[in-house]
């Protein structure tokens, strides 16, 4: 047996156990070893009954005095009563639906208990339906593991025993003795063991620290080697740099960040390797503006340029605002799903003819009937959205082409290693000249008189505003209640004034035109939905209501209030919660207290933590199963430094010593880890 072997061979499991392990994701005996317990019961800490804490679970050694005794209850189940001491005082025992309790806890015999202690109505003590085992040798602690219905805790514990086993010394060691030597880790296989069955807290820790050093060297080594492979060479090799005519036709001046920033990418352009890198700015920040000087650099240089984001609306809006800015110098094209068939066919031809220099799209660009006749210059926005196997298969597209990408979002340092490991860095730390800070309050419900009081003076000195739908619950529309808001306030409250409507649920054009009249200023007051988080840039917008905030994380309210403040007038953000809990409320008060992005992120992260941050894994790298890049960043940091040294030393992984971190990385990457760098 080894780690690669089907879960159903394992000693008690078979074919229909193995069918409930799947459920779990569990397949193999190594899915089975890295399915680690969500928590531990410690039964090596008995505490006697007399001295048990109510409402805290604890371990207790006791004889069975009283065998349990069945009895019916009122919804026609049974209820099974027994009674144990352990020389300190009395424990009463319930079970529920468990006829085998009356052959399993036998008269006179001792067994340990774990569970939660309660204060029966008499004042004694009493477990609910605790976990129970012989006393034989049982009391250490115990793994707890997610379970389903069918397969319970207590059998993945027998299962993960067995297979240990079955293995005994066949586990092979992922890490050289050189990296186990200088970090003093401890073997896997000693690891994986101490992670199920650990004697004690300490020696569960250094299992942790051993599990998650490897796996956050194999996250840096597979993002290095990306790094790496693409400085392996390119033909796209920028000339001349037209960066002063783009500023000549520019109707603004960029800022000193934005130009540091251009001059940057351009030194990768015009060098022989690919440019791989990440533009970061705070909202509002000018990234377009980069991005435009260098694709007009890449036009002029006679390559094409593809620019990658996430929604229509936005691909719509980039693509207007880029159309102005170029001014007729750079034919574009637009390339969306609901483009229609007939302009799609012209497009995909003028790409492949060369005739179109510059495309604007979703990920219909990664489509495999669209190709290019020379794809230089490749932007994907808001990156964490699409992922790095996204951006290869655009980057495909062409032979090697420089990538840019631009993330609105303000990812914190720790952050950046695990999503951005693969790319340079550019920060726009300066905003354009003329943007207003925005002033942000907390209120309560009460407030919507004065509130609406207040946008209609904003609305009658000229200025435009926002009021954002509350997110819906799951499996709601957010159709009903935003068109329910919008007719209640043009109806009730702002019946001399235009109120428009925008929601994700309308079809592109209906969006397009909601979004053209509100810029124009045809409609004065805008309800929408997060569909705006990303998308419009309207600088008359000087107020937005954000209703129940408390629904929102803190990057994403950050992004909501970066529609507004985009000109030269004074600008608000009202954010509405009745939310009592703590968390909400602080929350609440670091949107009140800052405005820097970078600040705002850092606290999303703490408060939400990665997953929640990045959205359900769309950010496309593999999942950490153990690391916490909050809590670990001093190994993360130690992983890095090591992964470099490493790539440093020996580039393709190609040492005896090294093979077993090159299968790892080929493991947690597939073919993007490794791809070209034979």
């Amino acid at each position: 047996m080894d780690l690669s072997t089907d879960i159903q061979y394992i000693k008690g499991v078979g074919d229909a156990i193995a069918a409930r392990f799947r459920k779990l994701g569990v397949s193999t005996v190594g899915e089975l070893l890295y399915n680690f317990p969500r928590d531990y019961e410690d039964w090596s800490k008995i505490t006697p009954i007399m001295e048990t804490p109510f409402g805290e679970s604890c371990c207790i050694r006791a004889r069975i005095v009283n065998a349990p005794v069945g009895s019916r209850m009122k919804n026609g189940g049974m209820m099974f009563k027994a009674v144990a001491t352990d020389g300190s005082g009395i424990l009463m025992l319930t079970f529920f639906h468990n006829q085998y309790v009356v052959n399993q806890l036998l008269e006179d015999q001792e067994y340990l208990f774990f569970g939660k202690i309660n204060q029966n109505i008499v004042g004694g003590r009493e477990m609910l339906s605790p976990r129970f085992v012989a006393v034989t040798g049982n009391d250490r602690i115990h793994p707890v593991y997610h379970q389903t219905d069918k397969l319970t805790s207590k059998k993945i514990e027998s299962v993960v025993l067995n297979a240990f086993a079955a293995l005994q010394g066949a586990i092979p060691e992922t890490l050289p003795d050189y990296l186990i030597e200088k970090y003093r880790l401890m073997g896997r296989e000693d690891a994986l063991k101490a992670m199920h069955f650990p004697e004690n807290d300490e020696q569960l820790r250094l299992a942790r620290r051993r599990l998650i050093f490897e796996e956050l060297l194999g996250m840096q080594l597979g993002l290095l080697f990306l790094r790496q492979r693409n400085r392996t060479g390119t033909s796209v090799c920028l000339q001349r740099d037209f960066t002063e005519e783009f500023y000549s036709f520019l109707p603004y001046e960029p800022t000193g960040a934005q130009k540091r920033c251009i001059e940057e990418a351009m030194t990768d352009m015009m060098t022989e390797r690919p440019m791989n890198r990440l533009l970061q700015g705070d909202v509002g920040s000018g990234k377009t503006t980069v991005a435009a000087a260098l694709v007009y650099n890449a036009v002029k240089n006679g390559y094409q340029a593809a620019l990658m984001v996430p929604t229509e609306v936005l691909a719509e809006q980039h693509c207007r605002s880029l159309s102005k800015l170029f001014g007729g110098r750079v034919n574009m094209a637009l390339l969306t799903g609901s483009v229609k068939a007939s302009q799609k066919k012209q497009i995909k031809k003028g790409l492949a003819d060369g005739s179109i220099d510059f495309v604007v799209g979703t990920h219909a660009i990664i489509s495999d009937d669209v190709a290019f006749r020379n794809l230089g210059f490749v932007i994907t926005d808001e990156q964490h959205r699409f992922g790095v196997r996204q951006r290869t298969a655009l980057a495909e597209k062409g032979k090697n082409p420089h990538i840019l990408v631009m993330s609105a979002t303000p990812i914190p340092r720790t952050l950046g290693l695990i999503l951005y490991g693969d790319l340079d860095v550019s920060v726009i730390d300066e905003l354009p000249r003329g943007r207003q800070p925005i002033e942000t309050y907390a209120v309560a419900s009460d407030y919507h008189e004065r509130l609406y009081r207040f946008i209609k003076k904003h609305l009658d000195a000229g200025r435009q505003g926002y009021i954002v739908c509350p997110l819906v619950e799951e499996g709601e529309t957010e159709l009903v209640p935003a068109q329910e808001y919008a007719a209640y306030l043009q109806k009730k409250v702002f019946g001399s004034y235009t109120v428009g409507l925008l929601h994700g649920q309308m079809k592109p054009k209906e969006k397009d035109e909601v979004m053209r009249d509100f810029a124009l200023g045809k409609i004065q007051l805008l309800v929408a939905t997060v569909v705006i988080e990303v998308g419009i840039d309207v600088p008359n917008a000087a107020i937005m209501v954000i209703e129940n905030a408390e629904r929102f994380g803190l990057s994403q309210l950050h992004q909501l209030r970066g529609r507004i403040g985009r000109g030269q007038f004074k600008s608000t953000c009202v954010l509405v919660s009745d939310a009592q809990n703590e968390e909400a409320k602080k929350r609440l008060r670091v949107m009140c207290e800052t405005t820097d992005g970078f600040k705002i992120a850092e606290e999303d992260l703490k408060q939400r933590g990665p997953g929640d941050f990045l959205g359900s894994r769309q950010h496309g790298l593999p999942e950490l199963k153990l690391a916490n890049i909050i809590t670990d960043t001093k190994i993360l940091y130690a992983a890095q430094k090591q992964a470099e040294d490493i790539l440093l030393a020996d580039p393709e992984l190609a040492l005896p010593e090294h093979l077993c971190l090159r299968q790892t990385v080929e493991n947690l990457f597939g073919k993007f880890g490794t791809a070209g760098i034979n």
